[in-house]
Parts: structure tokens; C-alpha cells; sequence
């Protein structure tokens, strides 16, 4: 029998300490209550300033620093310890097996029995297991060294979130006969179902292959049940593989209908694993994504694993509340970024019919010592969710040439990461997120089976108009190559407002009219094989400050602590939440308002809205999704948006706006660039010279002007964290910068008004 001893509780935890062994001193030391000098030297001298702190798992120590701004959360190495007991560490039967399994440690960690160092896992992601058979019968102590520190061999490095330190999922011992079913290989599941569907006939090949340990030269079988089917295979060179036909088959079609059949796996030693997996055909081509042979447009989110106050510790509540959001809002699809998630995640895609791309977290630049980590963290991500359904492609990297050239190295690291994808799964398509900067005629693009950009125009830089462009003309040039929109969005803080938007007011209304725009314009193109909102949540980015908050990013549709939804997530959902009738009053936190009229925006499925104004009905409009009405305000105003849905059921909102005669500042995020319309009029300019109203290019050819501005940049790009200073040099980003002018740059910048006008006055005493 297969059994699993939860180990979750019971753990010690040590800021510092230099081995295993003083961090199981420090333990015992703080469980005596043993406080002061002792004559053992070392880290015992020093309590009780170290002490160790009682904790269970899943634990991270950046909870709290990881989130609050500075960059300057603790990155180095703490320590674990626990005690296995003998009971514990008991075989389910004798010259059973027994495994220590972790599902996740960030990022680096060394695994220690009684001082002895038994196991080393570089990457903070997947699951690894360290094999203990040797220790049965005896109390033994179990430390962990974990390490999050910079280094150059294990990615993620630099990234625009919070590289969380910790156990930050479960922990257990996995008890098995000595015939098992394998555990010893990347995290392996065991066994491998692949599932190949015939649409025209209506069925599936099944094809499942187990895998088995110690079987040696006996006369091991495998016997598996799926669908009421019983078949059985030897163990021959260690595996089993038997095929099953489905006929007629009931497929996994996505949100509509995500059937899963269990496949169960049996040895007569008496171990046994089991697993759901789902029956489905997914193509992608330069016309788009397909399900089950019909065009199926995944639209959807992006998410981190994060959430605020508990760092990445998160449990399967946690899991399952954020997948309430993605179901709410309606996608087909999420990005699981940039990283390998919880498997209760997977499971959780698997359940729902959410297509999922799942990636590495080789990310923003490449390192050349780190080509075997990303090998590694690869093939860990494919074995441990080669049989979940929900997963349509491997991501081999994110935004890699940001900071990094494309040279033969980056090439090469790419080259054998589809590789390996191809070799252990056939059956899935390869892609890379692209940063917006990359040419779209570079080789690199040629690796993967597909490809997806990261385009932020009307946001960091740019229009709004040249998400557009950027589509058009690739999809004019590459007909034939499928490509997607893998991240858009822009920082809204639900504290600022404004009855006139801007890019970088950081206002929840330019998010919403950014994503407008967007929403249309992917509709617009169905060729799309994916789209992904950048993101779902705010998540932690140490390093940012910025927007009103230190710490993090605030693209998500909802906030960090999943408290508030903003009005851009009720977009979405009107888009494409097709089971759930609602009306939105967008704006709920824009009361005090100074215009004389103001726009009262709605969000609604519901193809007719009428505004109430202080309880009587003041205008109907018939439309889509968005529903906008002028509405003249003079006091303190009731207003209420009501649509009946097709079972007569009344929808309604309700919100309150009060006329004020002076703005409110503390809607404001800069206040006094905010106050001003139009800083330089013509006149007040001297053309022979320069100013803030010439091209970051043109400032730049002249070395003058060129010195002023770049130091200028350069202390800009110091609140937007380690990563936009990484970034800054990209070529290809200076030369989309250098058609911008300078005052666009400074109000997206969220310059004042002194700011700008000091620095004009400078560039006003260069002669052009």
C-alpha cells in the first residue's frame, strides 16, 4: 500500500546559522529555553538573539519585506528543522520504501539528516523528492537549507516580482513497497497517459505507460482501469504500457464541457497511483487556436502565485478562491507565469476547462552559467504535468531579450529547450512570451512552434493605436505563423480618479478605457491564439515604488488582497462571462467630482441599461458591454444603472457622486502635473534652441542635451525597480523611445510641473 504521512506542522525556523548542525543546536538551545552564553561557541553564543522560531509549512520569510517596496527584502540563506520520529519514519511494510517529498522550495536548497547532506535541488517550482529507505527505525534530525540569493546559475534573477524565500508548499513522506510505482525521476507522477482522439470516428487511443522501480528480474504486471476497461502489461526494462479505446469518446471541451476520466495504475505488490486526464485535440495555426477541430479564441489572464500578507505561501483555499476570479470573469485561458505553479492549480484547469500555458521562469536575461537549471526546471515541468489536460504549450522563456542580445548562446539555450520539449512530449506545441522591443523578424522567433508578444503601448510607452499596428503588420508579413498577445495592461491604483484619463495617471478610469481599447482591438482580430491580461492580481514586485504603493505591481484587475474588484475586471466579464447577468457602475470610488457633468459609465452582458439619477429613470441606451451617460451634477446624487436579464430578473447597481467645487487632490496621484492643461504654449518657446517638446532622438544626437537628458533618465529609471534598469539599454527600446518626445516621456514619468519646466529651461540654453 501506497501511504502519505502529512509533515506540514512541527518545523523550526532559523534566520541564520553556518551549518546544519548549529541550526539543530540553535533549535535545541530555543526549546530548553536555554537563553544567554553557553560555552558551545558559534551561533549558540549568541542567544537568544537567534532563536528559532516555530512555524509550519507552507512558510516564506518575505511575507512581509517582499511586499513592501526598496528592493531590499532579505535574500540569503535561512534554515528548517524538524524531527522525523521513528513512527514517522516506519515502512508501510517490510523493505518498503519511504521518500521525503517536497512540492516546492525557493529557490536553492540543501537537504541535511542528523548533519549529513543528503540531496541538492536547484529551482524554487516543482517537486523533488529525497529517498530516506536508509533511516527507517530511528528518531533522526531533518534541516533544510534554503537559499534565495542572487547568483548566476539558477533562474529567476531579474524579474519585475518578488523572488520569495521558503518551504512555501507541503511537505509529506511517501511510503511505498519495495515494487512501486516510480518516484525517484524528476518528481514523476509515475505513470504518462496520452490520449489521441479521432474526431471523425469519435473516439480515442488511449496510450498510458507506467513506470516501476525495483521490479528487478521479477514477474512484475501492471494493471490498469480507466472507463470501466481493465488491462494488463509486464514490467519490462522497468516499464508497462498498455492502449485503450474510447469509443465513443466523451471529450474535454474546454469550459463547456471539461470531462475527465481516471486512469488507475495497480501493481501486486499493493502500490497504486491514479490520475484524472481528459480526452481533446488543440491545434494552432496563423488563424488561431482550435479545440476539438473548431475555432476556440482563448481569452483570458495571467497569474502570479502571490497574495498580499502571505507572500507565496498560499494553500488550497487560496488556489481555489483565484480560480473563482478566472471562472467569474468568464476566460478560457490563463497563463500560468513565469513559473511552475501548485499542482492544485493544474487540477483545478483540469476541472474547469481553463486552457493553460505553463512555463520557466527563464526570464528577462539570459545567464550563461544557467543553461543546465533551465534544462532542468523544463523537464521537471513537463514530467510532473505531462497528464493534465488543461495545459496546451511549454513556455521556453519570458521577455528573455530584454536585457540580453540575441546572440549564438541565447539561441542555443532556446534551441535545446524545444528540444527537450519535443522529445518528452510530441504531443504539445512550444511558445516564448516576446518582449515588445524584439524584432519580429529575429531567428530567435523561429524556435518555438509559436510565438507571443508582450506589448505595452499606451502604457510604458507610446499609443494606445499601435497595439493595432504592431498585430497588423505582423500577421501581413507572417501570415502563416500563429502568434498571440501573452501580456497587456496597465498600473491602476483604486484610490486615484479622473473625469480626463491620461496613460500613467495611475487612475483606475485610464485602466479601464486602456483595456476598452484593447478588448476591441483583439476582438477585432481573431487570428489571435491567445490573449492574456497582464494580470489578474496586483502581485509583488519589491522593487517598484511607484503609483501611490511601494512594492507592487498594480496592472491586476484585482487587487493584491483579492478584496476589490476593479472596474476593468467588470469589462472582461461582460465580454465574455456569457452564464452570469450583471450590471457595473463603474467610478464607485470617484464621488466628490467637480465637473458640471460628469460620465457615468456602465459595464454590462445585458444589451439594454437605464440610469436612475436621484430615483428617477434619466436615460435608456442599447449597446454592448459599455454604456456611457452625461449626466449634469449639482449636489449629492443617487445614481442607479438597472437591466433585466432574459429570465426577467432585474440586475442593479447603485453608487453616490457629489458635486465639489475644487477637485479632490487625493484622487490625484501628481498633483500639480495634474493641474496643468498645457505647460508651454509656442510662444514661449525659442525654436533655435532646444526643449522638452523635441524627440528623446533628437535630444539625444546632440552630446549636450544628450548628457542632460540621459542623466535624467537614468534617475528615472530607478523607480520602476532593478528590471527597468536592466532593461533601459535595449536597443530596439531606445529607438521606440527616441520617436517619442520628451514631455510625453516626462508625464508618463509622473514629472511635475517644476520638474519639467527646470529641465526645459536647461535645454532652452542649448543651441540646436
Amino acid at each position: 500500500m501506497r501511504n502519505y504521512v502529512d509533515l506540514c506542522s512541527q518545523w523550526r525556523f532559523i534566520k541564520t546559522a553556518s551549518s546544519a548542525i548549529k541550526a539543530a543546536e540553535i533549535v535545541n538551545h530555543t526549546e530548553a529555553n536555554q537563553g544567554g552564553k553557553t560555552n558551545q561557541g558559534g551561533e549558540a553564543e549568541l542567544l537568544p538573539q537567534i532563536s528559532a522560531e516555530p512555524i509550519s509549512v507552507p512558510h516564506t520569510w518575505n511575507a512581509i519585506d517582499g511586499q513592501d517596496g526598496g528592493n531590499d527584502y532579505y535574500r540569503g540563506t535561512c534554515w528548517y528543522v524538524r524531527t522525523l520520529t521513528k513512527e514517522e519514519l516506519e515502512p508501510s511494510e517490510a523493505g518498503g520504501r519511504i521518500y521525503l517529498e517536497f512540492e516546492g522550495v525557493a529557490m536553492s536548497c540543501d537537504v541535511y539528516l542528523d548533519g549529513e547532506k543528503l540531496y541538492h535541488h536547484d529551482g524554487g517550482y516543482s517537486l523533488f523528492r529525497v529517498d530516506l529507505s536508509a533511516f527507517a527505525g530511528a528518531d533522526h534530525t531533518l534541516a533544510l537549507s534554503v537559499s534565495n540569493e542572487d547568483n548566476d546559475r539558477v533562474y529567476p534573477q531579474k524579474a519585475d516580482f518578488t523572488f520569495y524565500g521558503g518551504i512555501y508548499r507541503k511537505v509529506r513522506l511517501v511510503k511505498v513497497p519495495s515494487v512501486h510505482f516510480a518516484l525517484g525521476y524528476m518528481g514523476t507522477s509515475g505513470f504518462r497517459v496520452t490520449p489521441q482522439v479521432d474526431l471523425e470516428n469519435q473516439c480515442a487511443q488511449v496510450l498510458v505507460t507506467a513506470y516501476v522501480e525495483n521490479a528487478g528480474g521479477s514477474d512484475a504486471a501492471v494493471t490498469f482501469e480507466t472507463d470501466g476497461q481493465v488491462k494488463t502489461a509486464p514490467v519490462v526494462n522497468g516499464s508497462a504500457t498498455v492502449s485503450f479505446l474510447l469509443s465513443p469518446v466523451h471529450l474535454w471541451d474546454g469550459v463547456h464541457d471539461p470531462y475527465l476520466y481516471e486512469m488507475k495504475a495497480s501493481l501486486s505488490s499493493g502500490d497504486q497511483i491514479r490520475c484524472s486526464y481528459g480526452c481533446r485535440k488543440m491545434d494552432i495555426t496563423g488563424e488561431g487556436f482550435f479545440l476539438n477541430g473548431r475555432h476556440y479564441p482563448l481569452r483570458g489572464v495571467s497569474r502570479h502565485q502571490d497574495r498580499k500578507g502571505l507572500g507565496n505561501a498560499l494553500t488550497l483555499k487560496e488556489h481555489e478562491e483565484d480560480m473563482a476570479f478566472i471562472r467569474e470573469i468568464g476566460a478560457n485561458t490563463v497563463r500560468l507565469a513565469h513559473y511552475q505553479h501548485a499542482q492544485e492549480f493544474y487540477d483545478l484547469c483540469d476541472r474547469y476547462g481553463i486552457v493553460a500555458w505553463a512555463e520557466i521562469p527563464y526570464i528577462t536575461q539570459h545567464m550563461s552559467g544557467g543553461l543546465e537549471n533551465t534544462l532542468s526546471q523544463m523537464e521537471e515541468l513537463i514530467v510532473q504535468n505531462y497528464n493534465h489536460p488543461c495545459i496546451a504549450v511549454w513556455g521556453l522563456s519570458n521577455e528573455i531579450t530584454a536585457a540580453s542580445q540575441v546572440n549564438e548562446e541565447l539561441l542555443n539555450n532556446h534551441r535545446l529547450l524545444n528540444e527537450l520539449c519535443h522529445r518528452l512530449d510530441p504531443t504539445r506545441k512550444t511558445t516564448m512570451a516576446d518582449v515588445f522591443m524584439l524584432e519580429i523578424d529575429s531567428p530567435i522567433l523561429e524556435i518555438p512552434d509559436v510565438n507571443s508578444y508582450n506589448l505595452y503601448f499606451g502604457w510604458y510607452l507610446g499609443e494606445l493605436e499601435q497595439n493595432d499596428e504592431f498585430f497588423d503588420e505582423y500577421h501581413a508579413k507572417y501570415p502563416e505563423r500563429a502568434i498571440g498577445f501573452s501580456e497587456y495592461g496597465a498600473d491602476a491604483n483604486p484610490a486615484y480618479h479622473s473625469s480626463h484619463p491620461e496613460r500613467s495617471d495611475y487612475t483606475e478610469d485610464y485602466q479601464a478605457v486602456y483595456h476598452e481599447h484593447i478588448l476591441k482591438m483583439i476582438e477585432e482580430r481573431p487570428y489571435l491564439w491567445a490573449t492574456h491580461v497582464w494580470n489578474l492580481f496586483d502581485f509583488a514586485a519589491d522593487g517598484r515604488d511607484e503609483g501611490g504603493k511601494h512594492g507592487e505591481n498594480q496592472k491586476g484587475l484585482v487587487t493584491f488582497d483579492r478584496k476589490y474588484r476593479k472596474d476593468a475586471f467588470y469589462l472582461y466579464k461582460a465580454a465574455w462571462n456569457k452564464e452570469e447577468a450583471f450590471v457595473h457602475l463603474c467610478g464607485k470610488g470617484y464621488v466628490n467630482r467637480a465637473e458640471e457633468k460628469t460620465l457615468v459609465k456602465v459595464y454590462s452582458n445585458l444589451s439594454k441599461v437605464t440610469l436612475f439619477v436621484d430615483g428617477k429613470e434619466f436615460a435608456a441606451q442599447e449597446g454592448k458591454r459599455v454604456f456611457t451617460f452625461e449626466v449634469p451634477i449639482s449636489g449629492e446624487h443617487a445614481i442607479e444603472a438597472k437591466a433585466e436579464a432574459a429570465d426577467g430578473t432585474l440586475m442593479a447597481d447603485s453608487m453616490k457622486i457629489v458635486h465639489v467645487d475644487q477637485p479632490d487632490e487625493s484622487y490625484i496621484y501628481n498633483h500639480k502635473a495634474a493641474q496643468v492643461i498645457n505647460w508651454f504654449d509656442a510662444g514661449e518657446l525659442d525654436p533655435a534652441a532646444f526643449s522638452v517638446q523635441d524627440t528623446l532622438g533628437e535630444l539625444r544626437a546632440n552630446p549636450q542635451a544628450g548628457a542632460v537628458v540621459n542623466a535624467m533618465m537614468e534617475k528615472a529609471s530607478a523607480a520602476r525597480g532593478d528590471v527597468a534598469n536592466a532593461v533601459k539599454d535595449n536597443p530596439a527600446l531606445q529607438r521606440m523611445m527616441g520617436r517619442m518626445t520628451l514631455i510625453s516621456l516626462l508625464k508618463q514619468g509622473g514629472a511635475d510641473e517644476e520638474s519639467i519646466k527646470s529641465l526645459n529651461r536647461i535645454l532652452q540654453g542649448i543651441k540646436k
